[in-house]
């Protein structure tokens, strides 16, 4: 029996675009999806549960910023990689904020795409080893089988980016990671992208596991240098 492809769902409106992404997805191995609107988006994900899903910002209808709110709750667990144009700073960080994994500025390498898609991926295979432990501090467990997080014995839904940088913290506790050690460990070395993403990142975490967000208890900054896991 061949193994499953993973499923990939492709939202764009110019079809010139959505069909370049899709035959080169096509012939990296994915099985792909198509939508070109917001609201067909958000029909094709509830119905076929993709893993994947590459979302254009710029949508007819329900924009991708909204998409992408309304699949985060939904569907912590899907990989999300947003589409922006080119110098608009402000949709990646947008994206970042509510809740993508990732992001590519038009016009791009669709091989680029593709690497970006499989790091997630194997990002989260690495973290379902299955003799894995929890990571347990204090009040917060970490379950690395179920890929589930827990504060106070309640679950709080993360992102799988949010999860492997959680999971860095978690077992690094008192130690100063520095900004790139961090991006290295759940990026990869590879990736190009902009440090600012972790910041972003950090940012979120803290909004869902800290009680005063303004003022962490759990990820410490390391002021010109990176981030601690408080170990108080």
């Amino acid at each position: 029996m061949s193994e499953a492809k993973t499923k990939v769902l492709v939202v764009e409106d110019e079809a010139s675009i959505r069909k370049f992404i899709t035959i080169n997805l096509e012939r990296s191995g994915f099985a792909v999806l198509e939508a070109e609107t917001g609201e067909m988006a958000l029909e094709m994900a509830r119905a076929c549960r993709p893993e994947v899903m590459v979302l254009d910002v710029m949508l007819p209808g329900i924009d991708g910023f909204e998409v992408c709110r309304k699949l985060r709750d939904e569907m912590p667990e899907l990989i999300i990689i947003m589409l922006t144009a080119r110098g608009q700073d402000i949709d990646r960080i947008t994206g970042l904020e509510i809740g993508a994994d990732d992001y590519m500025v038009k016009p791009f390498n669709p091989r680029e795409l593709t690497a970006r898609i499989n790091s997630v991926l194997r990002r989260i295979e690495r973290m379902k080893a299955p003799d894995d432990e929890p990571l347990v501090y204090k009040n917060l467990v970490m379950d690395l089988k179920s890929q589930k997080f827990y504060k106070d014995n309640v679950e709080i839904e993360l992102t799988p980016t949010e999860f492997a940088v959680l999971k860095m913290f978690m077992s690094n506790v008192g130690r100063a990671l520095s900004r790139n050690e961090l991006f290295n460990a759940v990026w990869g070395k590879n990736y190009f992208g902009d440090l600012k993403t972790l910041d972003v990142y950090i940012r979120r975490i803290r909004e869902k596991i800290e009680d005063n967000p303004s003022k962490p208890k759990y990820i410490e900054t390391v002021w010109g240098y990176g981030y601690r896991w408080c170990d108080r």
